[in-house]
């Protein structure tokens, strides 16, 4: 073996110099690969975690907490009919345009004297708006009482709910028909009513209907 041979080595020579540089590179090669999986890893779950904060956010947000009604219909009113006041009484009807502020008020109607021979018309509140005509549909408020005690047994109020219908044409009590033609729009009126322009004055012909002379209170809301 030369001198040149024994200071080079097995370890020194060129190819095996080469190899350990190929080798190098390799494992340097795969290191980076797994550093990148690693990366790409965690940018995923990083990924994941900030779309389930932000799922949690929005139902949060949706769900309201455990104190919103289950069923959101429950807790909102329907648009066709107002919504009852915290006492839970029925609502202030829609008043005409300028109308006595009284007219959202329930009246409180008391009991008649003496006998009532005839139709009488009271106005309580006089309206700024036309008159009612016959044949037209008025829209009404009003609470009825017997007229010797004052006790009420309808009103509209109570169903929270103003009535409509046709005047003077017969699809009424002839004591309104009378008493509320000419009326106009915005007013309160009283109405004293004998049996004979109401429901009669026999209980077995009134088919469970109030007898007797009537007392009504009509807000007139509307008139078309």
């Amino acid at each position: 073996m030369s001198e040149r041979t024994q200071q080079t080595g097995p370890d020194q020579s060129p190819a095996t110099k080469s190899g350990r540089r190929l080798a190098a590179q390799l494992a340097e090669k795969k290191a980076a690969d797994r550093r990148r999986k690693i990366n790409a890893g965690l940018s995923s779950l990083a990924a994941l975690a900030v779309a389930a904060t932000l799922i949690g956010v929005f139902v949060w947000i949706g769900g309201g907490g455990d104190d919103k009604p289950k069923n959101q219909a429950d807790a909102t009113p329907s648009a066709s009919a107002p919504a009852p006041d915290e006492a839970g009484a029925p609502p202030a009807p829609q008043l005409p345009e300028g109308a006595d502020p009284a007219l959202g008020t329930k009246p409180t109607v008391t009991p008649g004297t003496g006998d009532l021979k005839k139709l009488a018309v009271t106005p309580l509140i006089k309206g700024t708006g036309p008159a009612v005509q016959k044949g037209q549909n008025i829209t009404t408020n009003y609470v009825g009482v017997f007229f010797k005690d004052g006790k009420e047994f309808d009103s509209s109020w109570e169903r929270g709910q103003p009535a409509t219908f046709p005047i003077g044409v017969g699809q009424v009590i002839p004591g309104w028909d009378q008493g509320l033609v000419g009326v106009t729009v915005g007013s309160r009126v009283q109405l004293d009513i004998p049996g004979e322009l109401a429901y009669g004055n026999d209980d077995a012909a009134a088919g469970g209907r109030p007898t007797g002379p009537l007392r009504f209170v009509v807000d007139v809301l509307a008139a078309q």
